[in-house]
């Protein structure tokens, strides 16, 4: 029996497999179509060569990949599955008393190990890449590309602190004409420091021709020469992280983007939903492939064709509740935990709930 189930792996894998890379091809062929022409005017109109679009679409192809696979895995799984149902391949299989879950287990496991390769081809090599495309890209249509290291301006100590540059040296981790304004816990003005630059020393930052303005006992306003002071220590990387989107920060960077928010005292709620949503979007492959294989064979005419359309339908709603949940987090109406993660503990639930009643 074991060699029996072996067996029929081996065989399931082997029919699914070419579909999948066919599918995940396709899939990848027509976002860059899509991609392109979209473009094609704005790249026409700034003269764009071909190698330059050429090149845009190279660097785009691991974010295609990343769009198609769960795609990909969902037509090829019912595809696979229905194609056997319509040939009544699965009756002698079912005869034999062993259900679709057992046998569909080889697909559950391929969906799986996608996921866990999705999360680290995203974090690896999609977000780098798809930085790099935009960035070229810009530079086509001679759009802003340089990291904006201008007029930064961040609260710090949960908002006592107000640090408003001219400039940012992000190679030399200099400021050139920083003021840094000082409240009171409510939020009263407690003092004003205006320096020409400041340097980072590595333990905090070193100014440069600084006076202070703050009141005395007598109550006047006085200005006095500053030296710097330990306690100015906030890390460069927080004036760099301020001006950059999350979206194209690896985990790790995005960790640290979300730790600097809520130092800063400010909103963090959709960046840390975001956060969240790395790990939990990552299982969207396995997800996918979990409603495909419960769906399929449900149907007596036009097996098929039906599949694919209820698998398609169930992955759309997961999509949808997806979106609701990330949009309902960012807004601080549910934890951003929950807003990244419900939408998978629910659907696999019901996938598994499917599962169940499946065809045996």
């Amino acid at each position: 029996m074991r060699l029996k189930i072996r067996v029929l792996d081996i065989y399931l894998f082997k029919q699914f497999i070419p579909i999948f890379f066919a599918a995940l091809f396709l899939f990848v062929f027509i976002i860059l179509l899509i991609d392109l022409f979209a473009n094609i005017t704005r790249y026409l109109g700034n003269e764009v060569p071909a190698a330059v679009m050429l090149k845009i679409s190279l660097f785009y192809i691991p974010k295609c990949i990343s769009y198609s696979m769960p795609i990909a895995l969902l037509f090829a799984a019912a595809y696979t599955l229905g194609d056997l149902y319509a040939k009544n391949e699965l009756t002698s299989v079912f005869s034999t008393g062993i259900p679709i879950w057992r046998f569909s287990l080889i697909l559950l496991i391929t969906g799986f190990a996608v996921s866990v390769f999705s999360f680290f081809l995203d974090d690896l090599i999609v977000i780098p890449t798809l930085k790099t495309k935009n960035e070229i890209s810009r530079r086509a249509l001679n759009e802003m590309v340089t990291e904006r290291n201008t007029n930064i301006a961040i609260l710090a100590k949960g908002g006592s602190t107000v640090y408003a540059i001219d400039y940012y040296d992000i190679d030399r981790l200099v400021f050139n004409n920083v003021i840094i304004v000082e409240k009171d816990e409510n939020k009263e003005f407690v003092s004003r420091i205006h320096a020409q630059s400041a340097e980072w020393n590595g333990e905090y930052w070193d100014f440069r021709n600084a006076v202070i303005f703050q009141y005395k006992d007598d109550g006047i306003l006085r200005v006095e020469k500053f030296q710097s002071d330990a306690k100015y220590n906030e890390h460069p990387d927080i004036f760099r992280r301020s001006s950059v989107k999350i979206e194209e920060l690896p985990v790790k960077d995005a960790a640290l983007l979300v730790s600097d928010l809520r130092y800063l005292g400010l909103p963090y709620f959709k960046e840390q939903a975001n956060y969240y949503q790395r790990f939990s979007f990552a299982s969207t492959s396995f997800i996918v492939m979990l409603l495909s294989i419960s769906m399929s064979g449900r149907f007596r005419k036009n097996i098929l064709l039906m599949s694919l359309f209820t698998s398609l339908s169930a992955a759309v709603v997961y999509y949808i509740t997806e979106m609701l949940c990330m949009m309902t987090a960012g807004m601080n109406k549910i934890p951003p935990i929950i807003g990244a993660w419900l939408p998978v503990f629910l659907f696999i639930n019901i996938g598994l709930l499917l599962l169940r009643s499946a065809k045996t």
